[in-house]
């Protein structure tokens, strides 16, 4: 059962790639904090869902540390793992790295986590495993 966990996890990791364009970024002109924990919590849901091949909701965002700005003009890619599971949840770790479009400079500038549940059309929840 373990193997099938673990060969699960690793199918379920998910990449997505985004530019940064004006409409995204604040005064200081990078992306907006709230911007970037949208997409961190829609790239968790597509980790969780390809995990359990279930319904799943997020309950909740741990700590969210923003390490780097992440300016105009630039690419992000994010990237998200499943961390832990458990009878009903997915624990998924989602990093942002940023790179800049003319160049090979690329850092991690955002790392959070976030719980998804997987739940029945009733939203109770359901085994995931």
């Amino acid at each position: 059962m373990e193997k099938a966990i673990s060969k699960r996890i690793k199918a379920a990791e998910t990449r997505i790639f985004k530019a940064v364009f004006p409409n995204t970024t604040n005064h200081y002109d990078t992306l907006f904090g709230g911007t970037a924990l949208q997409l961190m919590d829609e790239v968790s849901f597509i980790c969780a869902t390809r995990f359990s091949r279930q319904k799943v909701v997020t309950v909740s965002s741990d700590r969210v540390d923003f390490s780097k700005p992440i300016p105009s003009g630039t690419l992000v890619e994010l990237v998200a793992n499943v961390e832990k599971v458990g009878q009903s949840s997915i624990v998924v770790g989602v990093d942002i790295f940023v790179e800049e479009m003319y160049s090979e400079k690329r850092e991690r500038a955002v790392h959070g986590t976030f719980t998804m549940v997987a739940v029945d059309d009733h939203k109770k929840p359901v085994s995931v495993v």
